[in-house]
């Protein structure tokens, strides 16, 4: 398929600018830079409900809500390469989220890389799910009906977490909600060479956010970090994966949709054409991130009324 027509628009005045690639900036810079972007990330609805919780006295995060009723929770993890991000550059997407699912929203504030790299983003995501799990009757949310979802990074994340519950016994996770996730640290896929540069998300760019989360000089990362390197997917809970036609994600992000189904596991996928990495947190540009968020809320919304 031909780029979208918005895409085209976006990566034409994208060159045009030349920025400097995230791998260009140190992390401060990126992360200015990054939650400065509050044109692209579309309208920010009001929620009946918003508050900003310390989980376990020590872990930041929102909670959303747009009843007052006691509604199944979806933790959220932000994507950013795990360095960039926070409950500010996803807050529009979690009130659309909210809004669209019928759900609470957990947003994680998750400790990032450099500063504190893998495993502590993961166990950072994996203790807020466990917490809410254990004390959703004082946040106020049916914690028995949970699932975890995220962006990119955030993707990541959501994966590694159902992993790790699997593991260790941990928090039941009703399913997991995959937007185009980092899967694995492989960067000679197909789309990765096809997409490597003039698509935004570079893989110069992905290979930089690797080196911050598990550092430069690892070649086979923990399974917890590359969840396509678990040798088992057995038993995981049911998984919807997003991708983007133009994306260096794209692969990674089908071959673990496919590789779950082998494995047993329920697997819807949807791939938006004409689209690239990051459309849905960037909905302020892109009409089909508006229609990714709804369709993401159809489907959660669905999947706990079953």
């Amino acid at each position: 398929m031909p780029l979208h027509p918005q895409t085209k628009s976006f990566l034409e005045a994208l060159a045009e600018q030349s920025p400097p690639g995230w791998d260009e900036m140190s992390p401060d810079e990126g992360r200015a830079l990054f939650n400065g972007l509050t044109e692209l990330f579309g309208p920010a609805p009001d929620v009946e409900r918003v508050e900003d919780v310390l989980l376990d006295d020590r872990i930041p995060a929102r909670l959303y809500a747009n009843s007052r009723e006691t509604l199944p929770v979806v933790m959220y993890f932000h994507g950013g390469g795990w360095v960039l991000g926070d409950l500010e550059s996803h807050d529009a997407l979690c009130r659309q989220l909210a809004i669209h699912s019928g759900c609470a929203v957990v947003s994680v504030d998750y400790r990032r890389a450099p500063e504190h790299p893998f495993p502590t983003p993961l166990e950072d995501c994996y203790d807020a799910t466990a917490i809410v799990t254990q004390q959703g009757a004082t946040l106020g949310v049916d914690a028995s009906r949970l699932a975890v979802a995220g962006d990119s990074a955030g993707g990541n994340l959501a994966a590694a977490v159902a992993l790790r519950s699997r593991e260790m016994n941990g928090p039941t996770i009703h399913s997991q909600w995959l937007l185009y996730p980092v899967i694995d640290r492989n960067f000679e896929t197909a789309s990765y060479r096809e997409f490597a540069e003039g698509f935004a998300l570079t893989r110069r760019s992905m290979m930089w956010f690797w080196d911050q989360y598990v550092g430069a000089d690892i070649d086979s990362p923990d399974p917890l970090a590359a969840p396509a390197r678990a040798s088992s997917l057995h038993g995981l809970p049911p998984a919807h994966v997003v991708t983007a036609e133009f994306d260096v994600l794209r692969d990674e992000g089908e071959a673990y949709a496919a590789r779950l189904k082998e494995s047993g596991v329920p697997v819807t996928r949807r791939r938006y054409d004409g689209n690239i990495h990051g459309f849905i947190q960037f909905c302020g540009v892109f009409d089909d991130g508006k229609t990714a968020i709804a369709d993401l809320g159809h489907l959660i919304r669905k999947g706990f009324n079953q």
